[in-house]
């Protein structure tokens, strides 16, 4: 029997690693643009959108990995994630609904695990400015795990 179980088993992938000379590392991991795709959302390919429906296009077509979606020709699977998230969010949806969004977010790419299993990453987005510094209020001591310690003075039964 093959090990693993299935194919997501396993650890994903990590552009960091240090070892970097495994056979199955060979694969490039591809940048995305960390300020989102540009431009208009595709059309709509499914029958009849309804009204929540269309904002969710619009906002996930807006996203870093609408540009490997554009790439790979996804409209109907990202279609179809809208659809089933927009059925998702509505009062007492079914678990079995709420498990294939989750599917979704993986094969599409927009959960953690499923960036790191399509070696997708962001590019460094523009630095943040430097916080202002305190004005000379010192922040409390951290305390150690020690300060939890309470002595408890007493008679031990001796």
């Amino acid at each position: 029997m093959p090990r693993g179980g299935h194919a997501a088993s396993g650890p994903a992938p990590d552009p960091d690693a240090l070892r970097r000379e495994r056979p199955g590392d060979k694969a490039t991991w591809t940048t995305l643009p960390a300020e989102g795709r540009a431009g208009d959302p595709p059309e709509w390919p499914l029958l009849d959108p309804e009204g929540r429906e269309w904002e969710l296009w619009a906002e996930l077509w807006a996203m870093p990995q609408a540009v490997m979606w554009e790439r790979l020709g996804q409209r109907y699977e990202v279609a179809l994630y809208v659809r089933m998230l927009a059925r998702a969010e509505q009062p007492k949806s079914s678990i079995e609904l709420q498990k294939v969004v989750r599917q979704y977010l993986d094969s599409l790419g927009l959960s953690t695990q499923g960036m790191l299993r399509h070696r997708w990453r962001l590019s460094a987005a523009a630095p943040a400015e430097p916080a202002p510094k305190s004005s000379g209020v010192k922040a409390p001591a951290k305390r150690s795990s020690r300060d939890r310690f309470k002595v408890i003075d007493g008679d031990l039964g001796e």
